[in-house]
C-alpha cells in the first residue's frame, strides 16, 4: 500500500495507483536500417551512392561499408548515441559559473 498525498493514493513505485497507460515498445525504440539509426544510415548511403556512382568514385563504397559497420557497433552499445551526440554539438561550449 502506498502513501496518500493531497487525497491521491500513490503506489510504492511513485506512480498514482489506478492510472497506468500501456506504451507500445515501437514508440520508444530507435528505427534502424541495417543496425544503424535511420537518419545517419540514409545520409551515409546517399552520399556514398552519389560519390560512388554519380561521380564514378568506386573507392567510396568500401569506406562507406566500413563506416556503416562502425556506426552499427556504436548503435549496438547505445541506441541513442547519435541523438546525444547531436545534442552535445548544439549545446553551448562554455559553461558559466
Amino acid at each position: 500500500m502506498g502513501a496518500e498525498l493531497h487525497g491521491v493514493q500513490w503506489g510504492t513505485d511513485g506512480m498514482i495507483e489506478g492510472y497506468e497507460v500501456p506504451v507500445h515498445r515501437s514508440l520508444s525504440d530507435v528505427i534502424l536500417l541495417g543496425g544503424v539509426p535511420r537518419t545517419p544510415a540514409i545520409l551515409l548511403w546517399t552520399t556514398a551512392t552519389a560519390l560512388g556512382f554519380g561521380m564514378q568514385q568506386i573507392w567510396v563504397v568500401p569506406i562507406a561499408m566500413a563506416l556503416h559497420m562502425l556506426l552499427a557497433t556504436l548503435t549496438r552499445k547505445d541506441p541513442f548515441f547519435f541523438d546525444v551526440f547531436l545534442r552535445a554539438l548544439k549545446s553551448p561550449k562554455i559553461l558559466y559559473p
